[in-house]
């Protein structure tokens, strides 16, 4: 089996009680079955709190939130259970967060979460760099299509590089994006592989960009289930009209993250718009575009419906139609 990973992606080390925010507020956690039988036969007091705190619904274990966070976050902001009985007993979402497993069954993507602020600072810091390949025994058979995994990746990697284009702003390249997507819609719908003329691309766009509201954007935003009231208050701000240098990385990290998820359902066109929807509502937001796109990755990357409400919007409200997305990435104002 092949494994691809970042970089940098071991260079994550979490910072415990120096991070600004905490894996152990707000989120229930998910707690895979061994975990769960453990921590319910254990004797004492720490048995006892868990077995407080544990519920199952729906054939799923969850460590309750208890006061906006979990009931073992300790005040010095470490875990107990890892406190009394080592790293080793803690469930496995805790001991993955927030690292990421994309299992295509013949290969695996590893990749570092953003809604870690300490993952966030890594990943939207680093220099780009080619990702880093081993191969190791194991794996099974492919069940996906081979042909359109195979566009799949050829496109994933002309994204990047697109992205990475030096010689364009910003704006420009995420515009290049949404054109570029839907070539490589076609191409993942059987069509012919063609090269991407850029600079024909940018003629079309500035002919057909038009102007759209981001701030309707934030409104639908706000419409969408919202996990803190950080974030509520964000997305009623006036909206920036920067878009900082730093979204390209953005941009890679959520291409490398969702391009190759279009074999499931041959639908990348949605995602290429999650994707610039995504860079748009971090950059509107303003402030620290770390912690900013930290407490989006949050809000929206980490909730399964908001993820699918976005999704499905991008083909039917018209805050997301292509003209309008492209009015936005160029920083056209709506009169």
């Amino acid at each position: 089996m092949r494994i691809t990973k970042p970089s940098y992606f071991d260079d994550f080390h979490c910072i415990a009680s120096r991070c600004p925010d905490s894996c152990c507020k707000e989120w229930d956690v998910q707690v895979d079955p061994e975990a769960a039988a453990l921590y319910r036969s254990l004797p004492g007091p720490l048995g006892d709190r868990l077995r407080e705190v544990l519920q199952t619904e729906d054939g799923e274990t969850v460590m309750t939130i208890v006061d906006g966070r979990c009931p073992m976050w300790r005040s010095d902001g470490l875990c107990r259970i890892q406190a009394e009985l080592g790293e080793q007993a803690l469930c496995r979402t805790c001991r993955e967060f927030p690292r990421l497993t994309h299992d295509y069954g013949d290969f695996l993507e590893r990749q570092l979460e953003l809604s870690c602020p300490e993952a966030a600072r890594i990943l939207l810091t680093a220099p780009y760099a080619p990702p880093v390949t081993e191969e190791v025994p194991g794996g099974s058979e492919a069940e996906y299509d081979g042909e359109a995994m195979a566009v799949l990746k050829q496109t994933r990697q002309a994204a990047l590089a697109l992205l990475s284009d030096p010689l364009r702003s910003a704006r420009e390249v995420l515009a290049l994006l949404l054109l570029y997507g839907c070539q490589a819609q076609e191409a993942l719908d059987g069509g012919e592989a063609l090269s991407f003329d850029a600079e024909a691309a940018l003629e079309t766009i500035r002919e057909f960009a038009r102007p759209g509201s981001i701030r309707e954007v934030l409104d639908f935003f706000s419409g969408l289930e919202i996990l803190t009231p950080q974030w509520n208050a964000r997305l009623q701000d006036i909206p920036s009209g920067q878009m900082p240098e730093t979204v390209r990385a953005l941009a890679r990290y959520l291409v490398e993250r969702y391009w190759l998820q279009a074999v499931s359902d041959y639908d990348l066109a949605c995602r290429v718009k999650f994707i610039l929807i995504s860079c748009l509502v971090v950059c509107a937001l303003g402030g620290d575009f770390i912690a900013t796109a930290q407490l989006f990755s949050k809000e929206i990357e980490n909730n399964y419906d908001n993820v699918e409400a976005i999704l499905d919007a991008a083909y039917t409200s018209p805050i997301f139609t292509d003209d309008k997305l492209l009015g936005m990435l160029l920083g056209l104002a709506e009169s």
